[in-house]
């Protein structure tokens, strides 16, 4: 880790909360395979806790944080949050991911605390699953699922599709359900097959044989999944001679598994925010080149973003509630519609504490490379009740 972020964690004591300080608390994953997503999105959380340490506070205190490991473990995350609410946490920071992230947002929904999952973008991650103090910061699933199907009829004249679903999360059966809302939308699309593995199979054989037997490859396999298994599945789907275009979601995004398909080509991802330093927005690069003074390294993939989001939104909501009271802090989110942030507009209501609809950057990885090609914003928000049909 930097120097600079290393200083501002030893900046943060682990104390009780007081009339002097407002206190933020990380239940989130330090080890196992989710410190890849969480650890990269907290460290953009902290950077913008220090911007706003910087410009004076927030309520004219000083924002200071704990944390507690949930160890990629659900019942460990139960743990981490109610030890972050007895370190006096305000705010209770869970992981990125619904499953792993629940156990956390429920011990601070049961504390009266708000919660904000780093980047979870499945519906549960807020009212549906947790409670009314619960948000997301991120775009949810099906977004994305809708966003790749729209982007590539209308971009790419796909017009026949394949949904390869992995069944391991609620994030990868986002996108496959986003996906199925918008493909009957789109005239003379046509599903011409469906199928189903899970993250940690070692083969997906019987799964390309199916593909490989329909009368011709189809133009997208819509690819619902996530590390680290994505990219064993990749890997299979190329190596067996499939060429079509494979669509999945964020869960794919960034460079640094590319290593591992160095010749890949014909693969897409929508991103929140491009950390190749191709963003058309000049402020995101900007942010990238802040947060590798802090941490030493660049962003990993685009859910680096919605940490810096999350502090942005919620820092906001306290001000204009002008406390940290959880009711008039849910209250002051849920009023804000299209509230603009470095990563795009986010809007909350009292049905939703999430986005079901958002601009994506569109992510082409050609020989190995990825680089920003397209942005796509879809036609219409994906329903509240479809969603929480799911």
């Amino acid at each position: 880790m930097g120097a600079a972020l290393g200083a501002l964690m030893l900046a943060a004591p682990m104390a009780m909360a007081d009339d002097d300080k407002i206190i933020v608390g990380f239940a989130t994953a330090q080890s196992g395979f989710m410190q890849a997503y969480d650890k990269p999105a907290e460290d953009a959380a902290k950077i913008r806790i220090d911007e706003i340490n910087k410009a004076g506070g927030l309520l004219g205190k000083q924002i200071e944080f704990v944390a507690a490991d949930t160890k990629t473990d659900r019942a460990e995350g139960a743990k981490a949050g109610l030890e972050v609410i007895d370190k006096g946490a305000d705010l209770v920071v869970v992981s990125c991911d619904y499953d792993f992230g629940a156990p956390a947002a429920l011990a601070a929904e049961a504390a009266g605390k708000v919660s904000f999952f780093l980047c979870a973008e499945s519906i549960k991650a807020g009212i549906q699953g947790v409670g009314p103090h619960s948000f997301s910061a991120s775009v949810l699933a099906a977004v994305q699922g809708a966003t790749m199907a729209e982007w590539a009829y209308t971009k790419k004249n796909a017009r026949t599709f394949y949904r390869l679903l992995d069944t391991w999360t609620e994030y990868n059966k986002g996108i496959c359900d986003g996906f199925d809302w918008e493909l009957p939308k789109l005239k003379d699309a046509k599903l011409v097959g469906e199928d189903t593995f899970k993250n940690d199979d070692a083969s997906i054989a019987a799964q390309i044989t199916r593909i490989k037997s329909l009368p011709q490859e189809p133009d997208a396999i819509m690819l619902c999944t996530m590390m680290p298994g994505g990219v064993s599945a990749v890997k299979q789907i190329r190596a067996a001679g499939i060429k079509s275009m494979i669509l999945n979601g964020s869960g794919m995004s960034g460079s640094y598994w590319l290593s591992a398909t160095p010749e890949l080509s014909n693969f897409f991802v929508p991103d929140q925010g491009s950390v190749h330093g191709d963003d058309p927005n000049p402020k995101v690069n900007e942010f990238n080149a802040k947060y590798k003074a802090a941490t030493g390294g660049d962003p990993s993939s685009q859910y680096v973003y919605p940490g810096y989001v999350m502090i942005d939104v919620w820092a906001k909501a306290v001000e204009r509630a002008g406390s940290t009271d959880a009711d008039a802090v849910v209250a002051e989110l849920e009023k804000m519609k299209d509230e603009p942030t470095l990563f795009g507009p986010r809007t909350f209501t009292a049905d939703l504490h999430h986005q079901n609809k958002g601009r994506y950057l569109i992510t082409e990885v050609d020989n190995g490379k990825a680089k920003v090609v397209d942005e796509w914003t879809i036609s219409e928000p994906i329903p509240v009740d479809y969603l929480a049909s799911k």
